[in-house]
């Protein structure tokens, strides 16, 4: 969420920043955010007056009839007061919803570095790293091929939980664990700390990580209660540290988070997205930082940094895409991603989102920083979020970029130190 403040200050920031995403909708808003917000802070005078005068007119009342002047004309003032305070603040109250329901849907300003682009298919591709492998032999599909080896079960999870679930069995399993504990070390010695997350949110700490109008419709609600299954932890990250303070000497603070993650989405664009890629349940490592604002960009590219080392030591080719302004969403400044090359459809998918949130989630929450050289001021801190892995997807490059003819599959070397030393699946 932008800071009011900052909104009053920079309306034309906010417009400008707008413009760039072809945003007519909400820039229709920033006058009505302004009008509101306005009317809010003139009737808080205006309502504080009339307490002020509440607080006095007894005084002058009691003064009057101790001179034995005519007190009618205080008392019917008197009278009057609660009933045009409960007025006001009605209107106060209506109006700052106003100003909540705006605040809470702009979308954060742009970092300057982001291009401008209509949508995702004028994202910038910024490197390539690794050379895409030739096959002599046609790959086999790689859901076709964990249902033939025995690695995975979707007639049976079908049956049991619908569509766009599995059953992991064996190897697979073991790969699926083996690529969160190699995630998860790798962090370990960048200075992160491991942490499960709760799997379910209530609204109040989802709606401060992230715009429910785009979200919403991705996550599953828990039935008659207050809560939903977690799409991402980052989400429930984000939220641990809601209305607290930090101190300068706490930051960075750098999380490693291993869950679930649940998913209404499944898609069917592209061959093969059916199997592993596309599923309503998977595992995630996810990187999150709270940071000060002055260190988020080299944090960002620092979280970029280990999510390539991961998909380097793993031997997959990739590719870093610098999102456009026509894609990336409301709640990053700048986002880039990563996608591995599969082989069977000859073309770069995504497994990683790397964003930089700047203050937006900060000011949802109230998290802040108190400054050092003046204990009573504070300021929102910046947050960041990327994906170390995705194991589903991942799970897919591997078992096309390795696939042998014989239907084998080399694992990695860096994961075969969590998979008992085996060199093939």
């Amino acid at each position: 969420m932008l800071d009011i403040k900052f909104v009053r200050a920079d309306p034309d920031i906010v417009r400008a920043d707008l413009r760039k995403r072809n945003d007519t909708t909400r820039l229709a808003w920033v006058d009505d955010l302004l009008a509101s917000d306005q009317r809010v802070r003139e009737l808080k005078v205006e309502i504080d007056a009339l307490r002020q005068r509440r607080n006095s007119i007894s005084r002058e009342i009691n003064a009057e009839r101790k001179a034995g002047r005519d007190t009618k004309n205080l008392l019917e003032e008197a009278k009057s007061l609660p009933e045009r305070i409960k007025e006001l603040d009605a209107v106060k109250e209506e109006e700052e919803e106003k100003v909540r329901y705006y605040l809470m849907r702009l979308p954060n300003i742009l970092d300057e570095s982001v291009p401008y682009g209509e949508d995702d298919s004028q994202n910038q591709v910024i490197r390539r790293e690794g050379t895409p492998k030739t096959f002599g032999f046609e790959l086999k599909n790689h859901g076709q091929l964990a249902v033939e080896k025995g690695w995975a079960d979707f007639e049976r999870a079908a049956r049991t939980s619908g569509s766009g679930f599995s059953y992991l069995l064996g190897n697979l399993a073991l790969l699926d664990m083996a690529l969160q504990r190699y995630a998860i070390d790798l962090l370990m010695r960048n200075g992160f700390t491991p942490i499960i997350p709760p799997y379910m949110m209530n609204r109040k700490s989802y709606e401060g990580v992230t715009d429910l109008g785009d979200f919403e419709d991705v996550m599953y609600k828990i039935d008659g209660m207050d809560s939903y299954l977690i799409a991402t932890s980052e989400h429930p990250l984000c939220s641990m540290f809601q209305d607290e303070i930090f101190e300068e000497k706490d930051l960075p603070l750098r999380l490693a988070g291993l869950s679930p993650c649940f998913r209404k989405e499944i898609g069917s664009h592209g061959i093969d997205t059916k199997g592993l890629f596309r599923v309503h349940q998977f595992h995630k490592v996810e990187q999150f930082v709270f940071c000060k604002p002055e260190d988020s960009a080299g944090i960002h590219e620092e979280l970029l940094a280990n999510a390539e080392e991961l998909y380097t030591n793993l031997g997959l080719p990739y590719q870093v895409v610098l999102i456009c302004t026509g894609d990336i969403g409301t709640v990053a400044a700048k986002k880039y991603d990563i996608e591995v090359w599969m082989p069977r459809e000859e073309a770069y998918r995504e497994v990683v989102s790397c964003s930089n949130c700047t203050s937006y989630q900060a000011v949802r929450l109230g998290m802040r920083m108190r400054d050092p050289s003046n204990f009573e001021m504070k300021h929102h801190i910046h947050t960041l979020n990327s994906t170390e892995v995705a194991t589903s997807r991942t799970m897919r490059a591997i078992l096309e970029n390795y696939q042998q003819e014989d239907g084998s599959v080399i694992i990695p070397e860096i994961l075969r130190p969590y998979m008992n030393d085996q060199e093939y699946l």
